[in-house]
């Protein structure tokens, strides 16, 4: 049963539970800083202006929110910086060759004119997938990818859907034929990473391995292949996805409307901003304080990156079936191409020691990984089972718990209803909506034809 308590008590609680749940996470260094802090601006004219009692506390919370630093950097993909391997990744993300029967490529679930997801519940590739299809903007600034975090790379996670046997079903050799095979595009890539290898003309047409430990056609193929064949195309296809790891580090928003309005606190002279109303900001006011859902949703991302199982009820009914982190973890682990592995540019750095330092749990069972907010207001359907339509559907959640399945042994100091009025869902929909920003790279945020 889940125990209503105030939301005043509600902020405490959650500080109890952040501090819990670092002693048994597996977070890398996408948490926020929540330690530093500067003097709060003069608040009375946010305040009179807008009818709002924000604390120093809260606008602490609140600049975090607004402060996006820039890239780290990406030891192990020595092109994730390089703009040609940025224009290569580009053509590759919106090149359908790379399926199995041309129909599918990376744009087809990270569609640019739906904030780079696909509006759907869960993924269409070559078939339905299972879960919901997170936008990857700004992924760029995530430690774990995907929503169970089997990903530590953004390189290394595009190298996934292309075999996958739902999203593009592909394989690597007739991958690296259609890059060789293609003037244009072996041209780019031989210019970055030099001549592509030759391929005895014995090669089956198509062959790949397997990640789940099965055997196929494909597997089979590739298993009789000798293993200088295997490493040469195992090269180009990690270069392949090192290109799109480039692209998608391009692949950034800012400057909404919710950025403009603390720039014009912090500087002195506050002055309103269009597109963050009095709505906007009782509802940033409910967010940063009384509402708790800076708890998870703290820092320039507005997440923390913790994984987390919240109870959301399965569409299908009954109790949750999808193991999310738990499995993960190991898949991480085994992958070849994680920062730890042969093919990473960066084998004894920070981000191998940390893959190589995971150590799985049963409470992983059924987490997932909490996302970024910005650009929320464009990404629905919400949830890994794209459970919920709308954000109101998501507030109407988080206010009442109705529905919600049993949680993990976190789950009476991480969440609580919160007994939301309507003024206040609207409120903090309105601040939500706040969080639209713009393309920081204008060029890449459309194909490249």
């Amino acid at each position: 049963m889940i125990v209503a308590t105030t939301r005043t008590a509600l902020g405490s609680t959650f500080v109890l539970s952040v501090m819990v749940l670092s002693a048994c996470s597996d977070r890398g260094t996408d948490a926020p800083d929540v330690s530093a802090s500067v003097p709060s601006p003069d608040l009375a004219e946010v305040d009179s202006r807008h009818g709002v009692e924000l604390t120093a506390d809260a606008w602490d919370r609140i600049r975090q929110m607004a402060e996006v630093p820039a890239l780290r950097p990406n030891p192990t993909n020595r092109v994730a910086d390089d703009l040609g391997a940025a224009r290569l990744g580009h053509r590759l993300f919106f090149e359908p060759r790379f399926s199995v029967d041309g129909t599918v490529s990376c744009a087809t679930c990270h569609d640019p004119e739906q904030a780079f997801a696909d509006g759907l519940a869960v993924a269409q590739g070559i078939e339905l997938n299972a879960r919901n299809t997170p936008t990857v903007l700004n992924a760029a600034h995530q430690r774990w990818l995907t929503w169970d975090g089997r990903s530590d790379s953004l390189w290394a996670q595009a190298l996934e859907p292309m075999e996958n046997d739902r999203e593009m079903a592909g394989d690597r050799l007739s991958i690296v034929r259609t890059v060789r095979d293609d003037e244009s595009l072996a041209e780019a890539y031989e210019s970055l990473f030099g001549p592509l290898p030759e391929l005895p003309d014995s090669l089956p047409e198509r062959a790949r391995p397997r990640r789940d430990g099965r055997t196929d056609a494909l597997s089979e193929a590739w298993a009789a292949l000798d293993p200088q064949t295997r490493d040469d195309i195992d090269q180009v296809f990690v270069n392949l996805g090192k290109s799109l790891g480039a692209y998608q580090r391009k692949l950034l928003s800012g400057d909404a409307p919710f950025d403009r309005f603390v720039t014009s606190v912090d500087s002195g002279r506050y002055r309103p901003v269009d597109e963050f109303d009095d709505a906007a900001v009782r509802g940033l006011e409910l967010f940063a304080g009384d509402a708790g859902c800076w708890s998870c949703h703290a820092g320039p991302m507005l997440t923390t990156g913790e994984f987390h199982n919240i109870g959301v009820p399965p569409k299908a009914g009954g109790m949750p079936t999808d193991s999310g982190r738990y499995e993960a973890v190991q898949l991480l682990k085994d992958d070849p191409f994680n920062a730890a592995g042969r093919y990473s540019d960066d084998t004894t750095g920070p981000n191998a020691r940390l893959v190589r330092g995971l150590i799985d749990s049963p409470e992983n069972w059924g987490r997932f990984r909490t996302p970024s907010l910005r650009e929320v207001a464009r990404t629905a359907p919400y949830m890994h089972e794209g459970r919920f339509k709308t954000l109101e559907e998501v507030l109407r959640f988080y206010s009442t718990l109705e529905g919600a399945v049993q949680l993990d042994h976190h789950q009476e100091k991480v969440l609580e209803p919160l007994d939301l009025s309507e003024s206040e869902i609207s409120d903090l929909i309105a601040f939500l909506r706040s969080l639209n920003g713009s393309p920081s790279a204008p060029e890449f945020a459309s194909p490249p034809f």
